[in-house]
């Protein structure tokens, strides 16, 4: 068994919204959170997700907790979220083509602006499920002590080996038109939804 296939990417992402979630400001991001999920889950290389406390469907990982950086914001919960992919080029793929891409166009009509890390990637062993504590642990460690293999982001990444990789830069452009092909009509219902 080779180190990809005994080892899958965790990713931990976390920010804050300009007003609360039921708000006017952040309609745009509502709209569009089913359609990511859905894209999600028919990408290339997705694993699962954890769902979110009290919420019907998918199964919440742990008791959801957020890292220090909410501390004065005002807020109790903040935008989140936590999954588990095949490889990082994989999460690439998702995360800068398609559905996903529009939301990450648009972020900054929803969120303020960050002074943390906007998300932390580590491996796990494959069949292992990481709880949103952990997340919020090794985001905090990447901003305060910078990437290594305990949390790593895009711009620094690390292999299973715990050596720095090479992004397979190809690879993320061949994945992102198998993605584009399983999610054609939630990219058109997103073109049409607000900002």
């Amino acid at each position: 068994m080779s180190a990809r296939a005994g080892k899958h990417l965790a990713m931990y992402n976390f920010g804050l919204h300009v007003a609360a979630y039921e708000s006017p400001e952040v309609e745009g991001f509502r709209l569009r959170e089913a359609a990511n999920f859905a894209a999600a889950s028919r990408a290339h290389g997705f694993i699962g997700r954890s769902g979110y406390a009290g919420e019907p469907g998918t199964v919440c990982w742990g008791e959801q907790v957020f890292p220090r950086f909410i501390e004065g914001s005002g807020f109790r919960t903040a935008p989140s979220s936590l999954s588990l992919w095949a490889d990082i080029e994989s999460l690439m793929a998702f995360s800068y083509s398609g559905v996903h891409a529009d939301a990450l166009k648009h972020g900054r009509h929803w969120n303020v602006r960050q002074s943390w890390p906007p998300l932390v990637l580590w491996w796990v062993d494959a069949g292992a499920v990481p709880e949103w504590r952990d997340g919020v642990e090794r985001l905090e460690h990447l901003h305060d002590c910078g990437a290594s293999p305990v949390a790593f982001s895009f711009k620094q990444p690390y292999g299973p080996d715990d050596r720095p990789k090479e992004i397979d830069r190809l690879r993320i452009k061949d994945i992102a038109a198998l993605n584009a092909a399983k999610q054609g009509e939630l990219l058109a219902h997103v073109m049409t939804l607000k900002v």
